[in-house]
C-alpha cells in the first residue's frame, strides 16, 4: 500500500476543491462540516470517499458536484469555477458536465429503461450520440430490457439503468452517493463492476461516497475524511486494507 500527498501527482484534473469549507449555523450551534479541504479528482480515475458518520464525506461530494453551496474556498469542474456561477449557469453545468447516481434509483416509473436513459438529454434538447449510448447499454447489459418500465426490473437492473443514464451524455465526471446502498451484494458487485469498466474502457471519471470497504476496493484510490478534513489516502485499495484503516479511525475516535 502506497500513500502519496493528495494534490501533488501531476495528471489532468476533472474536478478540484481548494481550501473548501462548509459551515452550518452560528455561535454555539455552529458546525464545521468541511474544514479547508483540498483535493483533486483526476480524469479517468475512480475515487472512493470514506469516513465515519458525520465526517463530511457526503458534504464534500455535494459541494464539488454543485448540489450544495460552500462557505469558503473554491471548486472547479474542469476549468469552470463553481463559485462564480449563477443558479441557471450551475444548473446547466450539472446537466452538461456531471452525471449522478444515487442510492435511490430516481427513475420515472412511466418511462421505459431506454427513455429513462436518454431523459436528461431529451430535457436539454440534445440529440443523443446513438453509437455511444448503444455502447453504454451493452456495457451494463441492458439490451434486452430497454422496453421495460422500472416496476418490471429488479433493483439491480434499475440501478444499471441509472448508471447508463449517468454515462449516456458523456459527462466530465460522475458522482455516486452510496450507489449500491439499496442493492444485494451480487447486484452491488455488478453495478460497481460497470463503474470500474466505465473508467477503464470509456475513460470516465467517477467519484463515489461509500461506507462499504468492498465497494471502495473497486476504486483506484480511497480518500478518508474525519471531522471535516482529509486524514489519509490509499491507492490500489483492498477491502481488508480499507476495513483495517476504518477500524483504526474508529479506535482513535474512541480514545480521543
Amino acid at each position: 500500500m502506497t500513500t502519496t500527498p493528495i494534490a501533488h501527482r501531476a495528471t489532468a484534473v476533472a474536478a478540484r476543491a481548494t481550501d473548501l469549507s462548509k459551515v452550518y449555523g452560528q455561535g454555539e450551534t455552529q458546525v464545521v462540516a468541511l474544514d479547508r479541504v483540498s483535493v483533486d479528482f483526476r480524469q479517468a480515475e475512480f475515487t472512493a470517499i470514506m469516513g465515519p458518520s458525520g465526517s463530511g464525506k457526503s458534504t464534500l461530494m455535494h459541494c464539488v458536484a454543485g448540489l450544495d453551496t460552500f462557505s469558503s474556498g473554491s471548486v472547479r469542474i474542469g476549468d469552470i469555477e463553481l463559485g462564480s456561477l449563477k443558479d441557471k449557469q450551475l444548473t446547466q453545468l450539472r446537466r452538461d458536465k456531471i452525471g449522478f447516481i444515487f442510492q435511490a434509483f430516481n427513475l420515472l416509473p412511466t418511462l421505459t429503461a431506454q427513455e429513462n436513459i436518454t431523459l436528461p438529454m431529451d430535457i436539454a434538447g440534445r440529440r443523443p450520440d446513438k453509437e455511444w449510448v448503444q455502447r453504454v447499454i451493452e456495457m451494463v447489459g441492458l439490451r434486452d430490457r430497454l422496453g421495460h418500465r422500472p416496476a418490471q426490473l429488479s433493483g439491480g437492473q434499475q440501478q444499471r439503468v441509472a448508471v447508463a443514464r449517468a454515462l449516456a451524455s458523456r459527462p466530465e465526471i460522475i458522482f455516486g452517493d452510496e450507489p449500491t446502498g439499496n442493492l444485494d451484494s451480487r447486484s452491488g458487485a455488478e453495478v460497481l463492476g460497470f463503474l470500474r469498466n466505465s473508467v477503464r474502457e470509456l475513460g470516465q471519471t467517477v467519484v463515489m461516497v461509500t461506507h462499504d470497504p468492498v465497494a471502495a476496493s473497486y476504486a483506484d484510490r480511497v480518500i478518508f475524511l474525519a471531522d471535516g478534513r482529509i486524514v489519509d489516502e490509499m491507492l490500489s485499495p483492498s477491502a481488508d486494507g480499507v476495513l483495517d484503516r476504518m477500524k483504526a479511525f474508529d479506535a482513535k475516535g474512541r480514545t480521543s
